[in-house]
């Protein structure tokens, strides 16, 4: 029997997110991410969270506007400063907000390691800059790799095109970025996606994420958002 709740609404989607959190959320810039999880999370109320994502927020809607709310201690990214990435800029300029970078690789590999229970693994990149400074290096086949460790999150919010009611998940194109890699590394998947059908009824050689790894499924009207946070 599959694990996954099928919910009704944003606001039971992300309930029992716990101040404190590890927050693995989906995108690259605006493709991909989950704004309906987003505002609903904003309107729970967990606070002090460590959100992991591909960049700091665009403008003022998504991942932007929980931090402008307020509810982020630390961001771990790897594209923290773009023209339209001022909200995260003000508050790391202010001192309010911990940032750290991790090579965009480095970075999926290390979720991927987590959802594959893999304990730690070398890589070449970043050898010889400030990201490397302090971690372990080994030399293999003549060239310095360091020791990278998984990343885990406590949750993750993923947006993808349809799922089952079974919870496997299909994405639209570019949509498809992060999502079937956070999706597996978090303790709780929560997923909103524009339409749930049958379970049978999606191509299995479409699927992407199986619904093993998801726990939560919300239908969410898919809106068109712009860095000003027009609708």
């Amino acid at each position: 029997m599959s694990r996954t709740r099928i919910l009704e609404t944003v606001d039971e989607a992300v309930a029992g997110v716990e101040d404190g959190s590890t927050v693995l959320v989906g995108g690259f810039g605006m493709a991909g991410m989950p704004f309906g999880l987003i505002d609903g999370l904003i309107r729970q109320g967990a606070g002090d969270l460590t959100v992991v994502s591909n960049n700091a927020g665009n403008g003022e809607v998504g991942l932007a506007a929980l931090l402008k709310a307020g509810r982020v201690r630390k961001v771990i990214c790897s594209f923290p400063r773009q023209s339209d990435s001022y909200v995260f800029d003000e508050l790391y300029r202010a001192g309010k907000i911990e940032l750290e970078v991790v090579p965009q690789g480095n970075l999926a590999e290390r979720m991927r390691a987590a959802g594959a229970g893999i304990g730690a693994f070398y890589c070449p990149t970043g050898v010889g800059t400030p990201l490397a400074e302090g971690k372990e290096t080994r030399t293999i086949d003549g060239r310095v790799h360091v020791l990278e460790y998984p990343i885990k999150g406590d949750v993750a919010l993923v947006s993808a095109h349809r799922a089952d009611t079974m919870g496997n998940l299909v994405f639209h194109r570019t949509a498809r970025n992060f999502g079937p890699v956070i999706a597996t590394a978090a303790t709780t998947t929560i997923v909103q996606v524009g339409e749930v059908v049958a379970a049978g009824d999606l191509d299995p050689e479409a699927v992407v994420t199986p619904g093993i790894y998801v726990d939560r499924v919300v239908r969410v009207e898919q809106r068109r958002y712009t860095v000003e946070g027009a609708r």
